[in-house]
């Protein structure tokens, strides 16, 4: 379900085809137990690196089993991140902070660069994997001191030296991975300081010549900034407002780009959908689409990453979700999974984003959104199509540019379907997107 791109006979799409997968490298909070102070069992992890300097590159089996399935099923495309260093490194030996100061000293940074170049190796070695990204920091704005998880606030200088580190460490080992900076907790702490002022104008902090955390000249660094969407994206006012200003601070840095790297329905988001307790409806799939549409539009963002692809929890936090059990148990596909797919599985990596604007009253109030990619490869012109509203509305393609004569045949989740297929109709046709939807049109095409 999460990296298929096989159809059935029908034309049924068997998964969303993700082609892109996240691998936490854990800090060793597993291995203390509940020594490690964090209290959730499941949110402790295993560290590859044990207390004598040696790696067991037998722990973490779960996640690499993820790793080797992923790229079984065709994703080429692998990001690694530590959301605190190993315990052996941290200041007080734990894998999160014991107050609100980064938990790794300074002297450090050259061991923890290291560190996550020797798992980048390992891994390879071991699995025939490479990780083409490493994200060294965490959303660094939070405090992370209350062992909920793993994890350790860092300032922009902070940051900038771990990355400095990490450049010489990938160079001298003539690692091609590139560097991901800085997964920051809210989007806004990328273009002003906001509450942060050490840990906010992140854009300009690493991209800036003339500031002194100036780290977009290292052969390492990936020309990418990224954040999270969480506690933006309501009202919808506000969250096209706050992605706007986004979008024009990364245009500002010539050749920037911005990926929304971590996202799942986390809070009240101004009254308007609750992250807590499971739904596996359609209601957190419109809502997660709709923030998807933004992110991609408006913070014209190049890639989108969703927490957690597999949960065990009573949050709308999974695509698929499994019985808090150890040993057995059953697993629930979400609505949240197939609208996800409603991009995932046609939105391929190289496609490009047009122009797409809606005419009528419910593009007025925002009740349907639209985007549309071309496939250069495939020949063809992706649209999405969000219907939020309680009644059918109908739509016609007006492909300028383009001739999409093959016709298009449209894709659809509902309360009822997962991108259930629908009949090839003519490129002029009237299409009818039904109440509470998301709809993919896929029109082959060539160029005038």
């Amino acid at each position: 379900m999460l990296f298929n791109t096989d159809t059935a006979s029908n034309g049924q799409p068997e998964g969303i085809g993700l082609s892109l997968w996240r691998f936490n490298i854990g800090a060793g909070s597993a291995q203390q137990g509940e020594q490690s102070g964090i209290r959730d069992e499941w949110r402790r992890a295993e560290s590859f690196l044990e207390e004598d300097g040696s790696y067991n590159w037998q722990r973490q089996a779960g996640q690499v089993w993820f790793l080797n399935a992923a790229k079984e099923r065709g994703v080429n495309k692998f990001l690694a991140f530590p959301n605190s260093p190993p315990v052996h490194l941290t200041k007080n030996g734990k894998a999160f902070a014991s107050d609100a100061t980064p938990n790794l000293a300074p002297e450090q940074y050259s061991a923890f660069a290291d560190y996550l170049a020797d798992i980048i190796q390992g891994v390879e070695r071991t699995q025939g994997i490479r990780f083409g990204y490493i994200s060294p920091v965490n959303e660094p704005q939070w405090d992370w001191s209350d062992g909920g998880q793993e994890g350790t606030p860092f300032t922009n200088e902070d940051i900038a030296g771990i990355v400095k580190a990490l450049n010489t460490s990938l160079e001298k080992r003539s690692l091609p991975t590139k560097i991901d900076i800085s997964e920051a907790g809210e989007i806004n702490y990328l273009y002003e300081a906001a509450d942060k002022p050490n840990r906010g104008n992140q854009i300009e902090a690493f991209f800036s010549s003339n500031s002194p955390y100036y780290v977009g000249d290292l052969s390492s660094i990936s020309k990418v900034i990224s954040a999270h969407s969480y506690f933006t994206t309501s009202p919808f006012d506000q969250a096209v407002d706050s992605r706007e200003k986004l979008a024009a601070k990364v245009a500002s840095v010539p050749g920037l780009e911005y990926w929304q790297s971590e996202y799942c329905i986390l809070g009240n988001n101004a009254g308007e959908i609750d992250g807590n307790k499971r739904d596996l409806g359609i209601d957190p799939a419109i809502y997660l689409a709709r923030v998807v549409h933004n992110d991609l539009v408006v913070a014209n963002a190049t890639a989108w990453q969703w927490w957690l692809a597999v949960s065990p929890y009573d949050y709308k936090d999974g695509l698929v979700y499994v019985d808090k059990n150890k040993a057995d148990g059953a697993y629930y596909e979400s609505k949240m999974l197939w609208a996800l797919g409603n991009y995932s599985r046609f939105i391929r990596p190289g496609a490009i984003r047009v122009s797409a604007q809606l005419a009528g009253a419910k593009a007025e109030d925002n009740t349907v959104l639209a985007s549309s990619y071309i496939d250069t490869a495939e020949k063809q012109l992706i649209t999405v199509v969000i219907n939020s509203g309680t009644e059918p509305v109908k739509v016609k393609l007006n492909a300028k540019g383009a001739n999409v004569a093959g016709g298009i045949r449209p894709y659809v989740t509902t309360a009822e379907e997962d991108l259930k297929p629908g009949n090839l109709v003519n490129s002029d046709s009237v299409i009818v997107l039904s109440p509470r939807s998301v709809t993919t049109l896929v029109a082959t095409q060539s160029k005038k």
